[in-house]
């Protein structure tokens, strides 16, 4: 059989049927790893290779620190993909749950850099016109908010 190449996390493929198995052991170990007792872990494993140099298994103390160090940053990359992917998600239903917001900025972080720094540059310019000419509503909801806080005291 000729391998899956792009189409590896298809069905048909052989090995695209453990990409869902990998993908769930890897964000348990990132979350294990990310925790206080998985640094823990990690410092135990690193002391006791550290603790075998003296017996002249310097190579294998570099291995396993090396392995130790990929790991960590495996960690780390997929804890920033989580986090940014769970604020996006917030985001998202933020800019939908607001009646003035406009809905064409969700799912941007998926579109190509260019088409993101347009839009950036467009809205940039809108907040820059937004500050220079405040709207007559934003006027009167401060005004109304500052007539209710009087209003407290």
């Amino acid at each position: 059989m000729a391998p899956c190449g792009a189409r590896l996390a298809h069905a048909d493929c052989p090995l695209g049927r453990l990409v869902p198995h990998v993908n769930r052991f890897l964000f348990l170990a990132a979350d294990f790893l990310s925790r206080p007792p998985g640094f823990y872990v990690l410092v135990v494993a690193m002391v006791l290779c550290t603790l075998l140099v003296p017996f002249g298994l310097t190579n294998a103390v570099t291995y396993a620190l090396s392995v130790a160090a990929i790991i960590i940053t495996g960690v780390v990359l997929i804890q920033g993909y989580r986090d940014t992917a769970a604020i996006h998600a917030k985001l998202d239903e933020l800019i939908i749950a607001l009646a003035e917001t406009r809905n064409d900025v969700v799912g941007l972080e998926h579109a190509d850099p260019h088409e993101i720094k347009s839009k950036l540059t467009q809205l940039e310019q809108e907040a820059q016109s937004d500050l220079m000419h405040p709207s007559r509503t934003s006027r009167e909801e401060v005004a109304e908010i500052d007539a209710d806080n009087s209003d407290g005291t």
